[in-house]
Parts: structure tokens; sequence; C-alpha cells
């Protein structure tokens, strides 16, 4: 498949569902991403269904409605995640539990219980308003950690801190909102997570790229990175933001 986006220099953007091109794509040494939440759905009656008036909520795809049913999501993101350990040693995959998400990601954690080599919590500073009476309002989002054929324990077998250097809580503020991006991911994250789980011959990959940010922790540390994102229009905000002379750090 023709890339969307090369710099000729490992910075690559693929517009396609990640289902797909993933099937063509070779080993990488790491992945790091965020998928959708499934952010569109609410309960009415006892039962999960998509949210009626949504102009002021949740409008990031143009061609996903990010409401799945729970064994819809379960299955889009179980199938994802299980080709992600099949390309990749490591992945780390950033959830935060909402109405939508939150059976499909227990079911997720309990399948993959083997391969998650430990949870980190990112704590954004701020807690987010639930969107009804008693409803826990969401400070915090799960990394999830996973190695491909993990073996017993929490060690990893490649990572760069040492003994008592890394935290399970990273406080890190959220990214600014964009007009043309409501979800920014902060550029720490990644920064972070390739500082210390890579190195510089490792290709990072982000399927669920957004507006380019691991992409963008990638080329200021000097990394290959591949990102896919479905929206061409959220193609176009990465490709700007990495040709960028300064970048913007996650604004």
């Amino acid at each position: 498949m023709k890339p969307y986006y090369d710099d000729g220099n490992g910075i690559i953007i693929y517009n396609g569902d990640c289902r797909e091109i993933l099937e063509s794509l070779s080993p990488v040494g790491i992945v790091i991403t965020s998928p959708p939440y499934n952010m569109r759905t609410r309960i009415r009656n006892g039962k999960y269904t998509e949210r009626e008036k949504s102009d002021h909520f949740s409008k990031k795809y143009k061609h996903f409605h990010d409401a799945l049913s729970v064994d819809d999501y379960y299955e889009f993101h179980h199938s994802v995640l299980k080709k992600l350990l099949e390309l990749s040693p490591l992945v780390f995959w950033n959830i935060q539990i909402v109405t939508g998400s939150k059976e499909a990601v227990f079911r997720i954690m309990g399948e993959f219980c083997k391969e998650i080599r430990d949870v980190i919590v990112w704590d954004k500073g701020n807690a987010e308003p639930a969107m009804r009476d008693k409803c826990i309002n969401r400070q915090t989002e799960l990394i999830l950690a996973l190695e491909s054929g993990a073996t017993a324990g929490r060690a990893f077998n490649k990572a760069w801190f040492k003994r008592g250097e890394m935290s399970d809580l990273w406080r890190i503020k959220r990214g600014k909102n964009r007009k043309d991006h409501k979800a920014i991911f902060p550029l720490d994250l990644p920064l972070k997570i390739l500082s210390e789980w890579a190195d510089h011959k490792d290709t990072a990959l982000d399927p669920f790229m957004g507006s380019g940010t691991t992409l963008v922790a990638a080329k200021q540390l000097g990394r290959k990175c591949i990102g896919i994102e479905m929206e061409e229009k959220y193609c176009e905000i990465a490709v700007n933001r990495l040709k960028q002379e300064y970048f913007d750090f996650g604004v």
C-alpha cells in the first residue's frame, strides 16, 4: 500500500483502516497507541445505545461513529491487539474507562492477562466532569504495557530504567485541544515510553495515530515511526505538525 506521507527518513503515515494495513507491515520494535474510547454511547433503560444528541459531544471521526456495542468493541480491539503482539515485542495501549469501553476493556485485560506486563496510571492533573449524576469523575487513564511472549513476573525483557526509577503513576497534563482535534495525546507520554523502552534502531508504530503525536515524539528523538489513521483530515494535521521546524509539544 502506498503511504499517505513518507519523509524519506523513516517517518511514514498510512491513511486507512489499521486492521487492513497491519497485515502488510513488517515487524516493528514498539507500539504506542491510544485507540477510540467508544465515547458516543449512553445507557437507556439499562441498555447501551448511541447518544441521540451529540452536537456537543465526541464528534472526532467522520467514518467511525465511536459507539460500538460491547461485543463489537471487544472484538475490534482484541483482534487489533493480537495482531500488534505478532508485529511487536512491546505494546503500550492507552485507554480510558468510560461507559462505552468499560466492559470490553476489562474483558480484554482478562484475555491478555499473561501478556500484560504491568499497568501504568496516567494522572492528567484534574478530573473531567462525569456526563451524569452518580458517576465518578475521570482524572486518570490506563496504559497497559503488554509484552509478546511474556513469561512469569513483571520484569520487562527490554527496558532502560533501573530498580526504583520507574513509578506506575505518571503525572502528565493532558494535551491542549485544538480546533481541528479535540483529544490531543500529550507529547511527554510517547517521549517517556520511547526513551525508556526502545532504542534508536527500533521502529515505533501507532495504529490509531490521530494528530500524530507519537510520530512527532519519534522524530524529536531521531527514531523511525509508522502511523496509521483512518481520518484523512488527521493525517493532514499530522503531516503539518511533522513539517514544523519547532514542534508544538502536544498543543
